[in-house]
């Protein structure tokens, strides 16, 4: 039933003439079908803008209505799947210009953040600052930690932030990101770190989700909270 009413929705949408009058003096069901259209149009716009808007209601009206396809079953799937393979190596090539991007944005940012005072870097090129030190026990890779943390791009925007929620995460040492294992088996109980993590100790070149990208560099506050038993 949904179906059949985004379907009309759309199609009365296609008289351009018509739904160029659309107002809020129209019709309840001219209204809705200028909602449909255009609700759907600006939800798929990238794949839209790649087809004959033409052709689209020209096969979307006469699917509705059960006319026979001006396509047989399998050139249609030979269109789509056409499209497919296209809008794939499109999302690589953009893909690997992020992660090109990322790559070179890291290596600068975190030769120059070397050179800064009290910047340490490590033998795996981590690299932390000492914001606070701490005097309890330091953890293990086997420990289980509590700790508060926020999370950071190299342009400030911060993707992740126990502090933000207000409650601290619990998890063994060697069960997160590279950067991570290390690093906080460098604190004492109560220490503040900052830890600035090259890509290849985060989420190397697939990066996580899509707040991180391919080939990030991650900057961390992290402070250990407590070594649990």
């Amino acid at each position: 039933m949904k179906k059949s009413i985004v379907l009309i929705g759309l199609l009365m949408t296609y008289h351009a003439g018509h739904a160029a009058n659309i107002n809020n003096k129209s019709s309840q069901k001219d209204q809705l079908g200028y909602s449909y259209g255009y609700v759907m149009g600006r939800t798929n716009a990238d794949t839209l803008k790649d087809i004959n808007l033409d052709a689209f209601i020209q096969g979307l009206k006469q699917g509705s209505i059960g006319q026979k396809a001006s396509l047989t079953d399998e050139e249609m799937a030979k269109a789509l799947a056409q499209y497919k393979q296209q809008s794939e190596a499109k999302q690589l090539i953009e893909f690997q210009q992020v992660a090109q991007n990322n790559a070179k944005l890291g290596e600068t940012f975190l030769a120059e953040n070397a050179k800064k005072s009290g910047v340490i870097s490590t033998k795996s090129d981590l690299q932390y600052q000492v914001l606070q030190a701490g005097q309890g026990k330091k953890p293990s890779a086997n420990s289980k930690v509590s700790v508060n943390y926020e999370g950071r791009l190299l342009d400030g925007t911060v993707f992740d932030s126990s502090i933000a929620r207000n409650q601290s995460v619990e998890f063994q040492v060697s069960q997160v990101i590279a950067g991570w294992t290390e690093g906080l088996q460098l604190m004492q109980e109560g220490a503040k770190y900052r830890f600035f993590i090259p890509a290849k100790l985060a989420y190397g070149e697939i990066g996580s989700g899509d707040a991180i990208g391919p080939n990030s560099t991650l900057i961390f506050d992290v402070e250990l909270l407590k070594v649990l038993p």
